[in-house]
């Protein structure tokens, strides 16, 4: 049996234009590229995972909108699990992306779900690896205080309010160059985030080498050169693939490498699947609501 993967977090709908440049105050530019598809960090995980032969469940926030059809549609062959009430509105993003490959996102996040009904522990009960991106806080922790068997993985692309009752959880992190703690610098951050136990650590830092920590003993991994066209949801993709192969029973730092390796192929080409072949089409997600334990 494939091993299972679950995902905690934000799914969005991704409006993506290519544009010559960002557009300055007050002006108009026109788009020669137009790309709208399901994001977010935890569902382009789950996508990643999926893609990469996992069972995989979503814990995510989409509610009854014709957006959030529109994901379920395109989160084909993921359990959803949906902790957002009927009236919740998927967030839209904005997504420009230059002919550098360079991106400028506007998004709401998370920050409309005004009400959330935490999983149950049979959501995580046979799953390999857990991955949370921090921004259904309350349902991560709930979910890594149910189970300690799972890998509890951090996607940690910004500091999250309440993100500080999940880090003692935590197994491995990873975060972005951006990521610190509240008060702290970025350059802290694995220092910081090891102060938590979180055993296994890493940082990108987009085309320079990615730092990591196993157990406090540092090293470094390198990121292949490739040609960007768009490095929108790189970092899904090595959250993504890094799940996959800790589930498969990879070690971190190959399973790390692989992923840097992954996410490095995704940003040669256009979406965070196209690095993947064609796939046959895959049996419809199904979702459930979850039960409050």
């Amino acid at each position: 049996m494939a091993p299972l993967v679950v995902c905690v977090g934000l799914t969005t709908i991704d409006v993506v234009q290519q544009v010559v440049e960002l557009p300055r105050a007050n002006a108009k530019i026109v788009a020669h590229g137009l790309r709208v598809d399901v994001g977010g960090p935890a569902a382009n995980a789950a996508r990643v995972a999926a893609a990469l032969g996992c069972q995989v469940r979503l814990v995510t926030a989409l509610g009854g909108s014709d957006l959030a059809d529109l994901a379920r549609n395109r989160l084909d062959g993921i359990e959803i699990v949906d902790v957002a009430p009927a009236d919740h509105q998927v967030p839209v993003s904005t997504v420009l992306v230059t002919p550098d490959g360079a991106r400028a996102v506007v998004s709401r996040n998370a920050t409309g779900l005004t009400q959330q009904t935490l999983p149950s522990s049979e959501i995580v009960r046979d799953a390999d690896v857990v991955l949370h991106d921090g921004h259904l806080v309350d349902a991560s922790t709930a979910l890594a205080a149910l189970s300690a068997s799972p890998i509890h993985l951090l996607d940690g692309g910004s500091w999250k309010p309440g993100l500080q009752m999940l880090l003692p959880s935590l197994d491995v992190a990873v975060v972005s160059a951006d990521f610190a703690l509240p008060g702290h610098s970025p350059e802290q951050a694995l220092d910081d985030l090891a102060g938590y136990g979180i055993p296994r650590l890493a940082r990108t830092h987009g085309a320079q080498p990615v730092v990591y920590a196993v157990a406090e003993r540092p090293g470094e991994l390198p990121v292949p050169d490739v040609k960007a066209v768009d490095t929108t949801g790189a970092g899904d993709v090595l959250h993504g693939a890094l799940a996959a192969h800790l589930a498969e029973g990879l070690g971190f730092v190959e399973a790390l490498r692989q992923a840097i390796d992954l996410a490095s192929r995704s940003v040669t080409g256009r979406g965070v699947l196209a690095w993947h072949p064609v796939r046959t089409p895959s049996a419809p997600s199904r979702s459930t609501t979850p039960t409050t334990p």
